[in-house]
């Protein structure tokens, strides 16, 4: 049946037209990690509030791990290889099982949905981002109703119980070495299942194989670098920088500026050298990490403390 859905969009998806396809792939795009990292960096770790900040970077590290451990235990081939009749509307690669996409949208769309200081309206309208989001990978014909389904659900509930774990941090902020270790510990396990187990190898009717399990679980050996560098940074942070949001909106705007010039240099420069200098999937791991520890502790410690030498 979750074919039978994707076929049906394919045709309405053929007769529509570009319009709306065009508007599908900027939802999609909504969802991806990058831009759901970026969001999350410049929006509130930088500049409006390093406690929101920390809560949805750490969401994102735990729902990406927790994902990519889904992905490679179900190994669920996306529908465009299930059925050749299906002709994706986007690039995609990876296990389809559950969606990234979905999971990074109700991470940052959802976290903030569940402040109770974000008013109703917006709240109406990030539920309605998040389901925008996961209907466009329906729609692009690169997941499954299920799929998206347990992605956004997954996310939502990571995120709610995040909540609860943020409060019991600010009542005892002496635990963050323990969460951070969890944390490590967790994305090592990861990485040592993803890197040890086997995978389906299926083949076509001209004996191709059809997925390349080792290839498609780099999405995880991603998200574990992502944790790392999350877990290791925010605990650097919080004792050796403890910046400020609480700055005036001419030293915001210098915080955004600088942050985005660095993270596209690396993202876009570095980052593809660490990952053709380095076999994955260590290079994979390495990029990732480098990644999130730039946002949460390295470009922190930098900022504040040429903020200091130039308000001398």
């Amino acid at each position: 049946m979750d074919i039978d859905i994707l076929l049906a969009l394919q045709t309405f998806r053929e007769g529509a037209g570009s319009v709306l396809s065009s508007f599908m792939e900027k939802m999609t795009f909504l969802g991806e990690t990058n831009t759901v990292l970026v969001l999350i960096a410049v929006v509130y770790w930088w500049c409006i509030s390093r406690e929101t900040g920390a809560y949805l970077l750490m969401g994102l590290s735990g729902n990406r791990l927790i994902n990519g451990l889904v992905k490679v235990t179900a190994c669920a081939y996306r529908p465009f290889i299930r059925d050749t009749r299906l002709v994706p509307g986007a690039s995609a690669s990876g296990y389809s099982f559950p969606s990234g996409h979905s999971t990074n949208a109700a991470t940052m769309y959802g976290g903030i949905l569940f402040d109770r200081k974000t008013l109703r309206w917006t709240r109406v309208l990030l539920g309605l981002l998040i389901a925008l989001v996961a209907f466009s990978r329906l729609y692009l014909g690169v997941h499954t109703p299920q799929d998206v389904l347990t992605g956004a659900a997954l996310g939502l509930v990571i995120m709610f119980g995040l909540q609860r774990l943020m409060q019991y941090l600010s009542e005892h902020p002496e635990k963050d070495v323990m969460i951070a270790g969890i944390g490590i510990v967790f994305a090592i396990a990861v990485a040592l299942y993803a890197g040890c187990k086997s995978y389906p190898a299926d083949y076509d009717a001209e004996g191709k194989l059809l997925v390349n399990g080792t290839k498609e679980a780099n999405d995880t050996f991603k998200a574990v670098g992502t944790c790392l560098g999350f877990c290791i940074g925010w605990i650097m942070e919080r004792r050796w920088v403890s910046f400020s949001t609480e700055i005036p909106g001419p030293q915001r705007l210098s915080r955004l500026t600088g942050g985005m010039l660095i993270f596209y240099l690396y993202t876009l420069v570095l980052m593809p050298l660490v990952n053709s200098w380095i076999p994955k999937p260590w290079g994979t791991i390495l990029a990732r990490f480098l990644q999130m520890f730039l946002i949460v502790f390295l470009y922190p410690y930098l900022m504040t403390r040429l903020e200091k030498r130039m308000h001398r």
